[in-house]
């Protein structure tokens, strides 16, 4: 390898400096795709449960690019009824996969990784038990999600149907 196939660069922030060849990386189309959630919005909803009362829920949500560009921060804060919630969530696409990625940390002390589908412009966050559907609007000022849940694994129910209007 000579001097002009190699850099001296960051190839993780853990690993610190690295001698690399080829060109650092860059974000590309897939990480793109998720610049339709960046913005500020207000979540409003009800929960729907066929187990419990329906309750409202009114959050907001801010989603925005980490630094270098690869990963969206999403902070949540709000209230299902009169339940005080709120959590950060880390999505990424991961190139070596071919996949999305969602990191999900809650208010009440909980962790969860989901695999996040783009499919025709529909996000479907999935991961054991749950799903969450999101669908934009054409102009993309709005976000309509459909959470559901299963008990058995085959059997879906809806448990909260929002709807996320950018602001500002």
């Amino acid at each position: 390898m000579t001097k002009a196939d190699a850099m001296t660069r960051v190839r993780t922030v853990v690993s610190g400096l690295e001698v690399l060849s080829g060109p650092a990386r860059r974000p590309g189309p897939k990480h793109r795709a998720l610049d339709v959630f960046i913005g500020r919005w207000i979540n409003q909803g009800r929960t729907t449960g066929p187990d419990t009362p329906s309750v409202d829920i009114v959050t907001s949500d801010v989603y925005e690019w980490a630094p270098g560009g690869f990963f969206v921060l999403h902070a949540a804060y709000g209230r299902i009824g009169d339940v005080d919630v709120g959590g950060i969530e880390v999505i990424g696409y991961d190139p070596e996969r071919r996949a999305y990625r969602s990191e999900f940390f809650d208010s009440h002390g909980s962790a969860t990784t989901s695999e996040l589908i783009e499919r025709d412009g529909v996000w479907t966050w999935c991961r054991l038990g749950t799903r969450t559907t999101m669908t934009f609007s054409d102009d993309g000022r709005t976000q309509s999600a459909r959470h559901e849940r299963t008990r058995d694994g085959t059997t879906w129910e809806s448990s909260m149907e929002v709807t996320l209007r950018r602001i500002g």
